[in-house]
């Protein structure tokens, strides 16, 4: 009897225990772009695969891929129960933190939402735009200011015992101190007009000390507006986040750009696949391709020669995570050992490589 009552606390308790989530092989879903998921062919590499095989590894914890088309075709699967675990560069947002069903662990890497525009040529009128900027028009007002009163009080010095040179009549006389003054200003030294006078001297001596200030500063404010106009590139059209209304870009399928592109109430345009998204760019079906900001980087560095660039500005900030279905007991090992990671360096190491 004693041995019967053994054997059924025995079973009782085997049938309450659960069962050890680290004892099976784990379905991980995996999807994303370069650099974090780079696939050749059945192999996977970059930053989000590194860091889970790391922690897999620190939790002696078997896996197999599976394969995913987009982040949000991997957290259905998980929601349903296809797979223990998802993994990629897939953004932490409050409509996937809302799901029932589904749960993420420590943020691993914190990024930025970018645009993708083109680089254009700069137009005439983008060229010569800084010549009409504050920087050049106060310049030139300055310079002809100085001169019209340099001439002025030349022309008052001298027009009595020097009218030959400065004649009594206003806009003859003033015009010829005008250009006394121009020429000592650039230290040509014609020497076809020359003040005679005591108090003309006086006021030319003032003027030739003067005009080296004044130089320094009109080359400063000329120098800013030529270097301005030969080094700019024009701006693609978006020049801020309040740009993006009613303007067409490209999302990845399956990516927070698609809810992205709707919260700036931008029209647009669903691609597969980052390089389909650059495709529509390219051939000007949209303005923009709104992605991950160091994807996007990573693409400008592998494709140097594509005319495009990435805007200034970032459309919003984002952290990834891995995801898992909600209660999941891999959630809290997961947890500890990315914050191992991030305290031991690993997780920076492995980011530096991959975006070398």
């Amino acid at each position: 009897m004693q041995h019967l009552r053994l054997l059924l606390l025995a079973v009782i308790l085997l049938a309450t225990t659960p069962v050890d989530a680290f004892a099976r092989v784990l379905r991980v879903g995996i999807s994303g772009t370069a650099p974090f998921v780079v696939r050749e062919g059945s192999v996977y590499s970059g930053i989000s695969v590194e860091i889970w095989q790391d922690v897999s590894t620190r939790l002696n914890q078997p896996f197999e891929w599976v394969g995913q088309p987009n982040t949000d075709a991997s957290l259905r699967a998980l929601a349903k129960g296809d797979l223990d675990l998802a993994v990629g560069p897939i953004s932490i947002t409050p409509q996937r933190l809302a799901d029932p069903l589904i749960d993420f662990t420590q943020p691993y890497f914190l990024a930025e939402e970018g645009l993708l525009v083109p680089i254009t040529a700069p137009s005439l009128f983008r060229r010569l735009q800084p010549f009409f900027g504050l920087a050049a028009l106060s310049s030139a007002g300055i310079l002809v200011f100085l001169l019209f009163v340099v001439g002025n009080l030349i022309w008052l010095a001298e027009r009595r015992r020097n009218s030959d040179q400065f004649p009594r009549a206003y806009a003859h006389g003033v015009g010829n101190g005008m250009w006394f003054a121009l020429v000592t200003l650039t230290t040509v030294g014609y020497g076809d007009r020359a003040p005679q006078s005591r108090t003309g001297r006086a006021i030319a001596g003032a003027w030739m000390v003067l005009s080296l200030v004044a130089l320094s500063s009109i080359t400063a404010g000329l120098a800013t507006a030529f270097t301005v106009s030969f080094s700019r590139t024009a701006p693609s059209g978006i020049e801020s986040l309040d740009d993006l209304s009613q303007m067409s870009v490209a999302v990845v399928k399956g990516t927070s750009g698609e809810s992205l592109a709707s919260f700036y109430r931008a029209r647009s345009e669903v691609a597969e696949t980052l390089p389909e998204a650059v495709k529509l760019l390219k051939s000007h079906q949209v303005e923009a391709v709104m992605f991950d900001s160091v994807q996007l980087r990573y693409y400008l560095s592998q494709n140097p020669r594509s005319g495009l660039k990435v805007s200034p500005f970032s459309v919003a900030k984002q952290a990834y995570g891995f995801s898992v279905p909600v209660g999941s007991p891999l959630r809290t090992p997961i947890d500890v050992q990315l914050v191992n990671m991030q305290l031991d360096g690993r997780i920076k190491n492995i980011t530096r490589q991959a975006l070398k």
